[in-house]
């Protein structure tokens, strides 16, 4: 075992620097918070980083922002380099704490331009967030784009609030669809694909 790797790293693509130079510290209205999100996701698949998608943790009440991530699976060679959990661990970097829901905390919250696939379902799940805001959710994403986001029960959002996490839909919702319609049109133009999950057999065991 003397050839195994011991560590891997997910960075956020160099670009993202410029594209925040200007952003404030602080984001009070949800929806421009939202609207940031939009503006990473649409870049970040334009640049080749990875796919359409973009989130941010941000302290609920005052709007400071915390982390941002984008999806990095092209960029860092790894599956799990989606944009909610490499948001979820630059906060939690950040903090100090694998919990961003520790006691004494700010309460924080997780903004992405679409409802988490089932891996960042789990990721979120277990993150300590206080809430969840997400553009939209519903079959459009998988339609327009082709990703498989996973086997997600129609209870998805009923299982946050159990744990104790607010979810809130459909903030600006059509301005995330068209992110994913100008994803689509670059590739039915011949452009690159930038990723998708690896498809099984599709055929029934008897």
């Amino acid at each position: 075992m003397q050839h195994i790797a011991t560590t891997y790293r997910i960075d956020l693509p160099a670009w993202l620097g410029d594209e925040l130079a200007h952003v404030p510290d602080v984001i009070e209205e949800p929806s421009d918070r939202m609207r940031l999100v939009h503006r990473l996701a649409d870049r970040n698949w334009r640049e080749g980083s990875g796919g359409p998608f973009a989130a941010l943790v941000a302290e609920r009440d005052t709007g400071r922002i915390i982390s941002v991530g984008v999806n990095v699976v092209l960029a860092g060679g790894v599956s799990s380099g989606h944009a909610e959990v490499v948001a979820l661990g630059l906060a939690q970097t950040r903090r100090g704490t694998w919990d961003l829901g520790a006691a004494g905390a700010p309460a924080h919250e997780l903004v992405v331009n679409w409802r988490p696939c089932i891996q960042c379902y789990g990721a979120t799940l277990w993150s300590g967030v206080r809430s969840l805001v997400v553009a939209g959710e519903g079959p459009d994403l998988e339609e327009i784009t082709t990703f498989d986001e996973g086997p997600l029960g129609d209870d998805w959002a009923e299982q946050f609030e159990r744990r104790g996490i607010h979810v809130v839909t459909d903030v600006l919702r059509e301005e995330a669809l068209a992110v994913f319609r100008a994803y689509r049109q670059s590739i039915d133009r011949g452009g690159p694909t930038v990723y998708n999950a690896r498809q099984g057999d599709t055929e029934e065991t008897p």
